[in-house]
């Protein structure tokens, strides 16, 4: 009677070097990549059509992939196998442990096979021959590998050299070797003792239980408290994460096969394609009359020997020859297909920045999970942004900062503004409190003393400052003062010793010389004259809420109130919707088309901060004028063509300001994790499309640390330089969302 063989399939990788069509959500094994099923589905047919002899069989698999390895296990009868899920990944040395542990537990002392999901395999007859050749040595206590005789010097795969062969055809291996360089490989080919390996395990469970133990004790002893801890459901097998990501993460040829003695490997008599690089899928696909590999909308012209692959819009090549071309939706790879092994240099850097093509396949009905962004979002944030405009955004020479930078990162030399200085102030404050390292101190000192220079005889704040640091214009402004003052309280709360006294100076100016004695609300500057307009008093809203978080002094709460109070009565229009920008000195709607211009990106700031005031004041009835605000802009405030809120649009929704800018992508940010805690409809994913739409269109096609401001109605930048200005939207945005999502599993 033929041994019993129980089969473990794992699953866990992500097939890096197939990028860009495997990603982390949706890995190679998953894919049909030659129109007969996935991967994962042809090596689970392959280990249920053994012949001869009871073959349960497990598959070894993400957790995050458990929806769709169920789903591929239900066309299967597993002869009572199923299912084991890891949350986290530790490499293939847990694995192995891992299925030892669940074939001594349900079958005792069997032998047991390991595979891989994702190799191509010539015929399900061969691979069981060759499989059953090395049933002996296995029952007989050896470990057992397999190895194919290798035709081309392939410097992609790891080798096996072998001494002496039994009468069976079973070698003794001499020892592993690592993916050599192309002159090695050539002499392994000639010497004709080296093998491919191709990273199949056969091996008795009390076998490898004994090599755990004598060279990986803690390996085991970690997986096996996992393991008496799992939790199981219909599905399949839970490990619980906390103890499975205390397993040392090793290969279990570094882990066991390199220090093990005795063993024994088989050579294989199926064909056999591990399916790691573009070259190999070239080899093994159907190809045209020229050698090339054609999978999707492709139109090639005078191409020989590659492989053209768009998995989207339409690719056209002409005069490649030996090349690799993969399209997706949001990526492109082309390399030389003898060096499509390199694509895993790239798939390193992305991850290194924080890019998230790495991990999630683009898809019309693909919703990110929370935090998908995170990493990006800190990198680009932490390693590249902060550094840059902490160094050559400070103007050392005449003090403050440059009020922005061209594209090439180089200042540009303008007058500064006040409020621009101020923003700045706050966005290292911001930065320190979330973990930068940097010099925010000296950053909010120097700061702070250059706009000490623009104090006016009354105690106020002048507007602008010339090149040189003098004032060019003493104008007593109100957007200004509110930026100074939300400046001042996050400079407070980082300890700096000025911050408090110059508040209370500016409060008091604001109270004598700002404040509306006649009417609700504040004057736009000291003269009194002009129109009036909701944005300044916005932001004293914001600038009142960040002195009252900073101090808990519920004083910072009655003067926002007030402007509460402004916003429900006269800024608000209950039948639209929408929130209006220009008045009368009576705050009676500005005639034109004044009278008619909204600005999705401040909807979307009130909307952030209402559910601020809601929070501090109790008064929860303002959250539905927040969410109104929310939807109003996102349903009549976007450009449909990129999803970005427009400049302006009418209380109709008709777009009077078609150009995008940075700022109102970073407010929706905002507003849809201020929304989402509120106690209504998950926004999640809607806060990760707001951040991936910033990312797509402003952050990404940019240089590094720098963003592309403006953007036209057909996705063009009409960006001639970065303003400095626009650092505070972006950082206290973006630190919302590192401050509310967790690290996507």
């Amino acid at each position: 009677m033929a041994a019993r063989i129980v089969s473990f399939v794992m699953s866990g990788g992500i097939g890096s070097r197939l990028w860009p069509l495997s990603r982390e959500d949706n890995p190679k094994q998953f894919h049909d990549l030659a129109g007969d099923g996935s991967m994962l589905t042809k090596t689970l047919r392959r280990l249920v059509a053994r012949a001869e002899g009871e073959t349960p069989v497990y598959l070894i698999a993400s957790e995050r992939h458990a929806l769709r390895v169920s789903a591929d296990l239900a066309g299967f009868n597993l002869s009572g196998g199923g299912a084991l899920f890891e949350p986290s990944g530790r490499n293939t040395a847990a694995a192995v442990a891992l299925a030892t542990l669940q074939t001594l537990e349900k079958f005792g002392d069997e032998v047991v096979l390991v595979v891989p999901s994702d190799h191509e395999i010539s015929t399900d007859r061969q691979f069981w021959d060759t499989i059953e050749r090395g049933v002996p040595a296995a029952v007989d206590g050896r470990l057992v590998v397999f190895g194919i005789r290798p035709t081309v010097p392939e410097t992609g795969y790891g080798y096996i050299e072998v001494g002496s062969t039994d009468p069976n055809g079973v070698a003794e291996v001499a020892r592993f070797v690592e993916k050599p360089d192309l002159q090695t490989a050539e002499a392994y080919l000639q010497a004709g003792t080296f093998f491919w390996n191709t990273g199949i395990f056969l091996f008795r469970a009390g076998a490898m239980r004994d090599a755990f133990l004598k060279f990986q004790p803690e390996i085991w002893s970690t997986t096996e408290a996992a393991f008496r801890a799992s939790t199981n459901d219909l599905s399949g097998l839970y490990m619980p994460a906390e103890l499975y990501a205390a397993i040392p993460s090793i290969s279990i040829d570094y882990a066991i096969m390199e220090r093990a003695s005795g063993i024994a490997m088989v050579p294989a008599s199926f064909r056999w394609n591990d399916l790691g690089s573009w070259q190999s899928l070239l080899s093994v696909s159907r190809s045209d009359g020229a050698g090339n590999v054609i999978l999707g909308d492709v139109v090639a012209i005078d191409c020989e020997n590659s492989y053209l692959r768009s998995d989207g819009r339409l690719l056209s090549a002409v005069g490649l020859k030996d090349m690799a071309v993969v399209a997706t939706a949001d990526a492109t790879f082309v390399a030389p297909v003898s060096h499509s092994q390199n694509v895993k240099k790239v798939v390193e850097q992305l991850e290194r920045s924080g890019r998230i093509e790495t991990k999630y396949t683009p898809a019309h009905d693909r919703v990110l999970v929370s935090g998908a962004w995170r990493n990006r979002v800190q990198h680009w944030l932490i390693n590249e942004t902060l550094p840059l405009w902490s160094t050559v955004g400070v103007d050392r020479v005449y003090g403050g900062f440059h009020e922005a930078l061209a594209l090439d990162a180089t200042p540009m030399v303008r007058q500064k503004r006040m409020r621009t200085m101020a923003r700045q102030v706050y966005a290292f404050a911001v930065a320190k409190v979330r973990g930068w390292d940097g010099p925010a101190d000296e950053l909010i000192a120097h700061g702070l003393d250059f706009m000490k220079g623009g104090r006016t005889p009354d105690g106020g704040w002048a507007r602008t400052f010339n090149v040189d640091g003098s004032v060019a214009d003493a104008t007593e402004d109100a957007y200004d003062h509110s930026c100074v003052l939300l400046a001042l309280a996050h400079a407070h709360m980082c300890g700096n010793p000025d911050a408090l006294g110059l508040a209370e100076e500016t409060f008091a100016f604001l109270d004598s010389h700002l404040e509306d004695q006649r009417m609700t609300g504040f004057l736009e500057t000291s003269e009194g004259k002009g129109e009036r307009r909701s944005n300044p008093h916005m932001h004293l809203l914001e600038a009142f809420l960040a002195w009252n978080a900073a101090t808990g002094d519920r004083t910072h709460l009655r003067r926002a109130a007030r402007i509460i109070d402004l916003f429900r009565t006269h800024f608000f229009d209950t039948d639209s919707w929408t929130l209006g920008e220009f008045f009368d000195a009576d705050w009676k709607p500005a005639t034109g088309e004044k009278g008619s211009w909204t600005e999705p990106g401040h909807h979307f700031e009130w909307a952030s901060l209402l559910v601020d005031f809601a929070g501090k004041s109790g008064q929860r009835e303002l959250v539905p004028f927040a969410r109104k605000l929310y939807a109003s802009a996102i349903a009549n405030g976007l450009n449909r063509a990129t999803g970005l809120a427009y400049g302006a649009v009418s209380r109709q929704g008709l777009p009077l300001d078609r150009v995008s800018r940075s700022w109102p992508q970073a407010e929706a940010v905002k507003a849809a994790i201020a929304l989402d805690g509120s106690g209504g409809p998950d926004l999640k994913p809607e806060v990760e499309e707001r951040v991936g739409r910033l990312f797509r269109w402003h952050i990404d096609p940019a240089p590094t640390g720098l963003w592309i401001d403006r953007i036209d109605e057909r996705g063009r930048s009409l960006a001639t330089d970065v303003p400095a200005s626009i650092l505070y939207h972006l950082v206290y945005a973006l630190t919302q969302y590192l401050d509310r999502t967790e690290p996507a599993q």
